[in-house]
């Protein structure tokens, strides 16, 4: 089983070839193909390497399939003996990852 942790927009994700994942969004287009450099730990069929922050001869390859909407997070703000209440919503952008490869393990 293969599978590294990448820093992807300030998050750390744990991922495998061959699964989508919804990261922060990332400015391109749907159908690009992009690396991942940021690779900070790698396993192999229980060999593993871990970068010192990062590992440099390793790259992760994913294509960008879609840009969509998360959840909706609602904010509900209350100050007390003022009657003040206020109510906000909040969609975080996000952007579906197909991940088709990892290069360069030296495992």
């Amino acid at each position: 089983m293969i599978y590294a942790v990448i820093d992807v927009g300030g998050n750390q994700i744990i991922i495998e070839p061959g699964k989508f994942y919804d990261v922060n969004y990332i400015f391109a287009n749907p159908g690009d193909i992009i690396s991942f450099k940021r690779v900070l730990f790698c396993s192999k069929s229980g060999n593993y390497d871990v970068g010192t922050p990062c590992l440099d001869q390793v790259c992760v390859k994913a294509i960008i399939l879609k840009h969509l909407k998360g959840k909706k997070i609602k904010i509900f703000k209350v100050k007390p003996k003022k009657n003040n209440r206020t109510k906000k919503g909040h969609r975080q952008k996000l952007t579906r990852i197909f991940v088709q490869d990892i290069f360069g393990l030296s495992i």
